[in-house]
């Protein structure tokens, strides 16, 4: 673990310098850096330590020589634990000195105590051992021995107790791997005092939902609740320190926040816990980018993520934008960054071009079924609200329909007949499927959706689909109401359908009916309330021709 000779001389600058000094030693026993306070104020930056993952040790050990004769305090257990050390040996000096060659007084060490990590099935059975005494279990992840003195400590297998550590580390890895091409997430949330405790507890169940729809799992949640958000992390140092903690003891290697964070936060996260840190919109785009299937569907992703990259490039910001391209405009102090800056705006200037084109053929194909005089509606709601499976129900599409959040992406339109009055003969009209909705959409995504939303706001009336089993649709249908509001073109009226009665309790059935008498209820899956919707859709498009 330490030499004699390495302990007491750490111990003699210790006291020369009045303050705790960290020596952090390699496993070929090379000290790779020096630190003047505990160790919590000297941890070696995160990004710069080894990533072995949840089965290793990080191959460094940390010896602290402090004046104050006490066990090692939580903070400097933290330290250990956020950067995973092999051990952390504490050298507590006595206050007495002796004279060394040379002139000048060295700390004498009196004691010596020692902490590592402890594997998850130690820790269980230390709270066991702790619940059959009659106490509270602690649910430490650390182990540290009593006061021991330094021969003791010299004399400490150092590589037994760390190839022990490991392997043990290695056994729980393996035994919870499910999946390796998972991400394992830590999801934070942030509840400021603008956001009640409902909105706030929607929007982490949604962003939960959000990880597993990209393929990701969800290990644990952790919430904080601020007056605002913390400029630089967005949340507090002190949640920052348990979230380090957590990224470590229960290998995460991506954390998610429920709100959009500003690159210098989401950068700080990073250097702070060790792993990638994302936000809510790049956690939609994502998904996005595994769910496009069009043409016009993966460049309007693309278009979406270059412009949500672009001011998140690390470097001095938009100012070094002026520098021109080609021949004559390069100058010698150019950076990779300008390059990097430039390449992205021209690749966003192409794609912004052929997004135009389609938008123009879409425009076209619009104007050709308008000129046939079939009435359009445009099928909108929340995600997963089941429009899709309502469109292959009522037209038989086939399209593809999941239970996941944006399952679709492609706006597709079909021919569907409704029951007509006056003639024997039904009426025919078009019923396209959106992209849907989601409270907060990412503003890159709303200019890069042009082509989907065009769908809404060029249909002659807009069906508005609800899924009445899910806990929050009240605020579902005021955030589709309020993302509508702001189009540039008014849609046209509306009709409310709610779905997925048959797994709706009674009381939201009776609130909805009360709240939307005129509204229909459906469920698009077991095949209930198609036909009355159709009646309700015959009524919509003629009322919508008659005022337009």
């Amino acid at each position: 673990m330490v030499t004699v000779e390495f302990a007491q001389r750490l111990g003699a600058i210790a006291t020369e310098v009045g303050q705790a000094v960290c020596a952090y030693i390699n496993r070929r026993g090379h000290p790779i850096r020096i630190g003047v306070g505990t160790p919590r104020q000297t941890q070696i930056p995160l990004l710069e330590l080894p990533r072995y993952g949840a089965e290793r040790l990080s191959g460094i050990r940390c010896i602290t020589a402090t004046p104050h004769a006490r066990p090692p305090q939580e903070a400097s257990l933290t330290a250990l634990i956020v950067q995973r050390l092999d051990a952390l040996a504490i050298l507590t000096l006595s206050g007495k000195g002796f004279q060394r060659r040379g002139g000048g007084a060295t700390g004498y060490v009196a004691g010596a105590y020692l902490a590592h990590l402890l594997p998850d099935s130690a820790i269980l059975a230390s709270d066991a051992e702790d619940a059959e005494n009659g106490h509270t279990p602690a649910s430490s992840h650390w182990s540290v021995s009593p006061l021991q003195s330094l021969d003791a400590l010299t004399k400490q297998d150092f590589l037994a107790l760390v190839e022990g550590l490991e392997a043990e580390f290695r056994r729980e890895f393996v035994a919870r791997q499910v999946d390796a091409t998972r991400d394992r997430v830590l999801v934070v949330g942030l509840q400021t005092d603008n956001v009640d405790r409902q909105t706030f507890e929607d929007g982490l169940t949604e962003v939960t939902r959000l990880v597993d729809t990209a393929g990701g799992e969800v290990l644990a949640t952790l919430e904080q609740k601020r007056p605002r958000a913390h400029p630089q992390t967005a949340i507090g140092a002190g949640k920052v320190q348990e979230l380090a903690v957590a990224v470590q003891t229960l290998g995460a290697n991506l954390v998610v926040c429920d709100r959009d964070l500003t690159p210098a936060q989401a950068r700080n996260l990073e250097t702070r816990v060790g792993v990638r840190a994302i936000d809510r919109t790049e956690l939609i785009l994502d998904i996005f980018a595994q769910r496009a299937q069009s043409r016009a569907g993966k460049l309007q992703v693309e278009l979406a993520q270059l412009e949500y990259l672009l001011p998140r490039l690390t470097g001095r910001g938009r100012a070094m934008s002026r520098l021109g391209g080609g021949i004559g405009t390069r100058g010698p102090g150019e950076t990779k960054l300008e390059t990097e800056r430039r390449a992205i705006q021209r690749r966003m200037s192409r794609l912004q071009n052929e997004v135009d084109k389609l938008q123009a053929h879409r425009s076209r194909m619009r104007q050709q079924r308008q000129r046939q005089d079939v009435p359009a509606v445009a099928i909108v709601g929340y995600t997963n609200a089941g429009k899709s499976t309502l469109l292959n129900t009522l037209t038989n599409a086939n399209i593809y329909a999941a239970d996941r959040l944006f399952a679709t992406l492609d706006p597709t339109t079909r021919r569907l007949s409704v029951p007509a009055p006056e003639t024997e003969d039904p009426d025919a009209l078009l019923l396209t499927d959106t992209v849907g909705f989601i409270r907060q959409l990412p503003p890159a995504l709303m200019d890069a959706f042009r082509a989907t939303l065009e769908e809404v706001t060029e249909s002659d009336a807009i069906l508005h689909l609800v899924d009445l089993s899910h806990p929050a649709w009240e605020s579902q249908i005021a955030s589709v109401t309020s993302l509508l509001a702001e189009m540039p073109i008014s849609p046209g009226p509306m009709l409310v359908a709610f779905n997925k009665i048959d797994r709706a309790d009674s009381a939201a059935l009776a609130r909805a009916r009360e709240q939307f008498p005129e509204a229909a209820f459906l469920s698009a899956q077991e095949r209930l309330g198609l036909e009355s919707l159709r009646v309700k859709l015959g009524q919509l498009v003629r009322y919508a021709v008659a005022v337009a």
